[in-house]
């Protein structure tokens, strides 16, 4: 057995927590000692979230050093490694119209680009560029070795690269989806062939769960599902009612188990799906190829954004204007909109800080609040 099928077969054993659907890519950019890392933190239980993001950076990192040095990242990193990863990364636009070697050079792009590593065009956002090294930082210390990520020659580069490349910040989706642009979303959905059962569920659970992250989403299983009692109506018929345990999340503390519900069409939509595609463990949503037949693998998180975005531009919306995350801020903005109270709408998308959660909700009551309109 070679080396990268060896790679392969263990990048397997824990491939519900990584973040691409190709096990081979990762197994040809990571080495040995990085699988058998992962697999210890697997192991120790690190959030799955967490790893994911984690084994991005990594991959990321991984094919940027073969590409920009022809050798895999070298540990630990010299402080001239990081300076350079910085340069490549962070750079001025107007200086590089006047030298296109300015930055990173366009051999390196071109193949980080090529391998799907790269899609905008233009310097990276500064949180980026700090998490990942954050990330090769942490690698490092787990190896138990010590690394220059904290002289002062990486945290001046940093700071002066950062006022070289200013970006405003972005909502991480333009326009929030709330229930009016849900609803001509769920109209593309319609013709009943698998791909719009799924499309169908994945739209109304991730809004109607409390607007789950595209990665929470593309790692439900149905193991996770738990129907409950159905939910009494005054004079009409009771509706289906189910909880999904996430587990550990994002936000959530290392012991702390969360849960939301699902009530109504969702569990519906959910439940069409499921049956459709004879889904009875595993993986809830998954890729479905050209000929119907339904992938035993998750969906990557990616794959979900895709969605998302291809079902807006099929209502006829701007797709730019548009991401999986607007189905989570979408969430809070239309609770704001019905009058449901924050700290309710928070129990739902599980939110921790009021703050974060009044960006989405407050942007609502204040377009139509009193003090708007004082004219």
């Amino acid at each position: 057995m070679s080396a990268i099928d060896r790679r392969i077969q263990h990048l397997d054993t824990i491939a519900s927590v990584l973040p691409m659907g190709r096990r081979d890519t990762l197994a040809d950019l990571l080495t040995d000692q990085d699988v058998e890392t992962l697999r210890h933190l697997v192991n120790q239980g690190m959030g799955e979230n967490t790893l994911r993001a984690l084994t991005s950076d990594l991959a990321y990192l991984q094919a940027w050093s073969l590409s920009a040095t022809g050798g895999s990242l070298p540990w630990p990193a010299p402080e001239a490694l990081l300076l350079k990863f910085v340069a490549h990364h962070l750079w001025d636009p107007e200086k590089r119209l006047a030298d296109p070697q300015h930055g990173m050079p366009i051999d390196v792009e071109d193949q980080l680009r090529g391998q799907g590593f790269l899609r905008a065009s233009g310097p990276h956002a500064p949180d980026t560029v700090r998490r990942r090294l954050a990330t090769w930082s942490t690698l490092t210390k787990w190896r138990g070795l010590e690394g220059a990520f904290a002289s002062p020659g990486v945290k001046s580069a940093i700071r002066l690269a950062v006022r070289a490349t200013p970006r405003p910040r972005k909502r991480k989706s333009a326009r929030a989806v709330t229930g009016d642009i849900l609803g001509h979303l769920l109209k593309t959905c319609e013709s009943g062939t698998l791909r719009d059962l799924r499309d169908r569920a994945i739209l109304m659970v991730a809004f109607a769960s409390g607007g789950r992250r595209r990665s929470e989403v593309a790692a439900l299983r149905k193991e996770q599902l738990s129907d409950e009692e159905p939910i009494a109506v005054e004079g009409g018929s009771p509706l289906p009612s189910l909880s999904i345990h996430l587990g550990r999340t994002k936000t959530s503390g290392a012991d702390h188990e969360e849960v939301v519900y699902l009530t109504g069409r969702p569990v519906e939509a959910l439940n069409i799906w499921l049956k459709a595609a004879r889904i009875e463990s595993g993986s809830v949503f998954r890729g479905i190829d050209r000929w119907g037949n339904v992938s035993p693998r998750a969906l990557d998180p990616t794959a979900v954004n895709d969605i998302v975005k291809q079902r807006v531009r099929q209502a006829g919306l701007n797709p730019s204007e548009f991401s999986a995350h607007g189905l989570r801020s979408g969430y809070l903005t239309e609770a704001a909109n019905r009058g449901i109270p924050l700290p309710e709408a928070m129990e739902q998308s599980r939110h921790r800080s009021v703050q974060q959660a009044s960006e989405y909700y407050n942007s609502a009551t204040r377009r139509s609040g009193r003090a708007a309109r004082l004219l």
